[in-house]
């Protein structure tokens, strides 16, 4: 709080003056109701009697100006008195006790920062946003529902915060040195474990694919030509085949079109084999982890291969920044 003495002492004033402009009203009023009879019986001048009248209203002005100096001296005082205009922790004291701050200067006193709920602000890349609206208009993808899109935020540490936030806006031009679209999410905190100033990474569900295939990252190979994945085809033998590949969806890669469900896809040591090649493919472990006992040396060429399987997933559309792939 500010010393609100020379406040409070000027509020005391205005009411005073207040007080005295009450008894000025009374007497000119009074006296112009006494003139009224008087004028009637020509017994005063006209004069005298628009004098008496005018004192009236002179002193009905007073009054609305003392009121209005009581008004200003109440909101100082109500300064003197500084309240936070939200709920949040407060920082170490800008300014100690007994500091001189002068009127009209801008001098922080503390900081306070809302911690519930938080806001995150992340970037998107214009062009990615563009494939996104083509994909939901050409129904390759479903918007992610009528609420409002979906925000995860993965820590430092690589754990998922436990609670949802939602997506608040976008905005509506695109950064000319970067080609990137701000975003902004705004997240529950309730018990205080995110800090303003914290980096996270953001999962972003801005559409949803039905019936769609996910691979393992290091499955797809991706080049300037296109992206192709190996296939193992029902003789045993392996084949390139474009595949077109969407968004991010936990670290594996939404394939669109070129597989179908049920087919076999290598994910490991396909890089020295020519298309044609036998192999015996063996079930995948991610993780780095080997095949079991049961079938030690079931692949001399091919390391491992994975089932493509159709869940429903989630597109983040470049927005997702989640960790890669295990290996």
């Amino acid at each position: 709080s500010i010393d609100a003495a020379p406040y409070e002492a000027a509020l005391a004033s205005a009411q005073a003056s207040v007080a005295k402009a009450e008894a000025n009203l009374m007497q000119t009023t009074a006296q112009a109701e006494r003139f009224k009879p008087l004028i009637e019986a020509k017994a005063i001048s006209q004069q005298e009697f628009v004098n008496a009248q005018a004192a009236q209203k002179l002193a009905e002005a007073d009054l609305a100006v003392a009121r209005a100096a009581v008004k200003t001296a109440s909101i100082n005082v109500g300064y003197a008195h500084i309240t936070a205009p939200i709920a949040g922790r407060i920082g170490r004291a800008l300014v100690t006790e007994g500091a001189l701050v002068g009127q009209g200067e801008a001098t922080q006193l503390a900081v306070i920062q809302q911690i519930n709920p938080l806001y995150v602000n992340f970037t998107q890349s214009a062009l990615d946003v563009m494939k996104l609206r083509q994909a939901l208009d050409a129904g390759q993808l479903k918007r992610a529902g009528s609420q409002g899109a979906s925000v995860r935020l993965v820590l430092e540490d690589g754990t998922e915060y436990a609670k949802p936030g939602k997506l608040l806006f976008s905005d509506l031009t695109v950064d000319a040195t970067s080609g990137q679209i701000t975003l902004r999410a705004e997240v529950p905190n309730p018990g205080g474990a995110l800090l303003p100033g914290l980096f996270v990474r953001v999962r972003l569900e801005q559409a949803q694919a039905s019936n769609a295939i996910t691979l393992p990252q290091q499955a797809v190979t991706r080049s300037p030509q296109g992206d192709t994945v190996m296939v193992v085809g029902t003789d045993g033998k392996v084949a390139p085949r474009p595949v077109t590949v969407g968004g991010q969806q936990r670290g594996q890669w939404v394939i669109l079109s070129g597989l179908q469900a049920g087919e076999q896809v290598m994910v490991d040591g396909f890089q020295k084999l020519r298309p044609g090649a036998a192999v015996k493919p063996v079930p995948w472990q991610p993780g780095g982890a080997k095949p079991t006992a049961a079938n030690p040396a079931a692949t001399p060429v091919a390391s491992s291969t994975t089932t493509a399987s159709a869940p429903s997933v989630s597109s983040a559309n470049g927005a997702s920044t989640a960790a890669s792939a295990a290996r």
